[in-house]
């Protein structure tokens, strides 16, 4: 049994951390049982990742038993990583630089930011980069393949399974996971990154920097893609609901918290958003968009390659086709460790079903409350419950806070936000990931509660995950507090056509549900034009 509290630690007092890029993987405040499965395995992923690269040696794979050397933390309940360890990484990596990394993450350079740029790793990284690029393509396919067939059968036989087979099963995994989000951080940084960078160099060179999102849009093979196009199915009679299930089943509101019900357990979300499909005429399909965007694309391409000196346009025609073949590995990736995740949420709960009969936990939710270790060793007998009520109160009590996306050692809450006075005053900016101009109503989402969401709607939220292009597909636009160019948002938006605004910051604290704006995804920039009406006090 853990003493103290769980979600918040004794990191490093000096380092800057930021929850940007990490909270669409985990989002919001973490269960115990959450946090002890994503801390530890997933920095000991992202490890092996850079040293897949020839980034770290196998040494360096090893997480280091003092907190204040790691690079992933809790604070107030929020997953953060340390900026200073990427740094770090980028100031080995060729083509990239510690203050350029640090400077992407944070969206600015920290004045006391340390570089110490190096080519001691630069001959592993000759050798071992170059041929994990060309076979990232082929290994992704084969995990993706194997770890859905593993999902399916998993998650059907866990309601079965006594108590020590539930506790393997979460053991198998928690190992999967690690193996799979260790080879999807890998494809991020030697695949998706790689070639997203050099697209955004041909259009600088080109001119037009924004045809850098006109052509990386109307791929037509990105995985949420296919999760909007099987509920366009559906809402047309052509799928039955199970049959989407034993496809998606794993998505789900917060899918990257254990503790969340996911579609195959509570299916609800899916006829709600089926209903709005089912509103919209037969020309609005996911393919007719799709095939806007191929149009798009195309013209978009041949802009480009025109604007471009004739010896310069071979290497960029070569880009573009890598363009085409990695950057939808990002998606494929993230449903592997999304299905892995599903498979130890199916288990832990068979595990607090257990332990609930067995008078052990009061409730079989309480689960979610334990430790991964304390999951697989609990003894007999009955828990403490107020360690139990301690642990459920200080998760509470980090719901509350606000924290900012980064700070250095420590982070300061957030105050309320003041009473504005004219709200349409009130302008964000941020990145444009998704060109388009719209004006409507603002939907403000802080849970992934999709119950009270309208077609046309812009949706504001902290973040999303891949549950949420359900529902981006029937939006007018939207805007997102964190996140930039190759977050879940903007890859997602820029396939459906939806203008989006990432990484605004305080977009969720600012705009409220009503307000009427206009979206800009192309200046990055969000305007109110009318002030949501005030309900009488």
């Amino acid at each position: 049994m853990t003493d103290g509290p769980i979600l918040d630690g004794d990191w490093d007092p000096q380092a800057w951390w930021t929850t940007t890029n990490f909270g669409e993987a985990i989002p919001g405040v973490l269960t115990p049982l959450n946090w002890s499965f994503w801390g530890v395995p997933g920095e000991r992923a992202a490890r092996r990742a850079f040293a897949m690269l020839g980034a770290m040696s196998e040494a360096e794979t090893h997480v280091p038993e003092d907190p204040h050397r790691r690079a992933f933390g809790i604070f107030h309940g929020r997953f953060a990583a340390k900026v200073d360890f990427l740094g770090e990484l980028g100031d080995r990596l060729p083509g990239t630089s510690g203050p350029a990394v640090a400077e992407q993450v944070l969206g600015h350079l920290p004045p006391d930011f340390r570089s110490q740029g190096t080519l001691r790793r630069l001959p592993a990284i000759a050798r071992r980069l170059p041929v994990l690029f060309v076979t990232l393509p082929r290994r992704i396919a084969a995990t993706h393949a194997t770890t859905a067939a593993w999902w399916a059968a998993e998650v059907e036989r866990a309601p079965a399974l006594g108590l020590d087979d539930a506790r393997r099963q979460f053991a198998q995994a928690a190992e999967r996971f690690e193996d799979v989000m260790a080879l999807h951080v890998a494809c991020l940084f030697a695949g998706v990154q790689l070639v997203f960078d050099q697209v955004a160099k041909l259009a600088a060179a080109a001119g037009d920097p924004g045809l850098a999102a006109r052509l990386m849009a109307g791929q037509g093979s990105h995985a949420e893609l296919a999760l909007v196009e099987d509920l366009w199915s559906l809402s047309r009679g052509r799928l039955e609901l199970d049959a989407f299930l034993a496809r998606h089943g794993y998505h789900g509101p917060a899918e990257g918290e254990l503790s969340s019900r996911m579609w195959r357990e509570a299916p609800e979300p899916v006829l709600a958003v089926v209903a709005q499909y089912r509103a919209k005429p037969d020309d609005e399909s996911p393919a007719a968009v799709g095939a806007q965007r191929a149009a798009g694309r195309r013209q978009a391409r041949a802009e480009l390659l025109s604007r471009l000196p004739r010896h310069r346009r071979p290497a960029a025609r070569l880009v573009l086709a890598l363009a085409d073949r990695y950057l939808p590995l990002r998606g494929v990736g993230k449903v592997s460790f999304l299905q892995s995740l599903d498979v130890a949420r199916a288990a832990a709960r068979r595990v607090g079903e257990h332990l609930a009969a067995a008078g052990v936990l009061d409730d079989a939710e309480d689960v979610f409350l334990l430790t991964t270790h304390e999951l697989q060793t609990v003894p007999d007998g009955t828990w403490d419950p107020a360690v139990l009520a301690q642990r459920r109160a200080e998760r509470e009590a980090c719901a509350e806070l606000v924290l900012p996306t980064a700070w250095r050692g420590r982070p300061e809450p957030l105050p309320a936000p003041a009473p504005a006075g004219d709200r349409r005053t009130i302008a964000l900016e941020g990145i444009g990931a998704s060109p388009g101009v719209v004006e409507g109503p603002v939907r403000v989402l802080l849970d992934p509660d999709f119950e009270d969401v309208e077609p046309g709607e812009i949706l504001v939220a902290p973040t999303t995950d891949p549950s949420w292009a359900s529902i981006m597909f029937t939006s007018a636009a939207l805007v997102v507090d964190l996140g930039g160019q190759l977050s879940h948002a903007a890859v997602v938006a820029r396939e459906l056509a939806i203008p989006c605004v990432m990484g605004t910051g305080d977009g969720t604290r600012r705009l409220r549900t009503g307000d009427i704006c206009r979206v800009d995804g192309h200046a990055g920039t969000v305007h109110v034009l009318q002030a949501a009406v005030e309900a009488p006090a």
